[in-house]
């Protein structure tokens, strides 16, 4: 028996699911067997892709502007927890997943290498943790961080003139 939830999705609706054979994708056997189905809910996919997303050395961080706002706002409140997922959405097949991620990155970063890198780690890590071909991962900067933005002491910059 599997346990599911509402957003989790299954190969009879998947757009994602083009192998009719299990054992055919490498990686991917254990999730339908002889004995039994694994169902991967969306929210864990999505939090596995946040995760390492942040494990980039480059990223600021993870989400557009208003999802960052909204979650600066719940981590603020006592006892609320980080949302790992902000900032990434999944579609979830039965042998397949495909990752979006929206991403603020670091001044000075080259985005092409950034890319890159999240691709081939958000890639590894939804792999080996769920067994789910990973058919594509889209990234959106939405902005660059400059750190002078953390700098502002509320000081009035010095005169240019004198």
């Amino acid at each position: 028996m599997t346990a599911s939830t509402g957003s989790t999705t299954s190969a009879a609706n998947s757009t994602l699911d083009k192998s009719t054979n299990a054992s055919s994708s490498e990686g991917t056997g254990a999730l339908v067997a002889s004995d039994g189905r694994t169902t991967i809910a969306d929210v864990v996919v999505s939090k596995i892709a946040g995760i390492a997303t942040r494990e980039v050395n480059g990223v600021h961080a993870v989400g557009g502007g208003a999802t960052r706002a909204i979650g600066a706002l719940r981590e603020r409140i006592p006892g609320a927890r980080v949302n790992h997922s902000q900032g990434v959405s999944v579609e979830v097949g039965e042998r397949q997943a495909a990752v979006d991620i929206d991403i603020v990155a670091d001044y000075g970063v080259s985005i092409a290498d950034l890319a890159a890198g999240i691709r081939r780690n958000v890639i590894d890590a939804v792999e080996r943790m769920t067994g789910l071909e990973v058919t594509e991962v889209n990234i959106t900067v939405h902005d660059v961080y400059l750190f002078e933005e953390d700098n502002d002491d509320d000081e009035p910059a010095p005169a240019r003139v004198r």
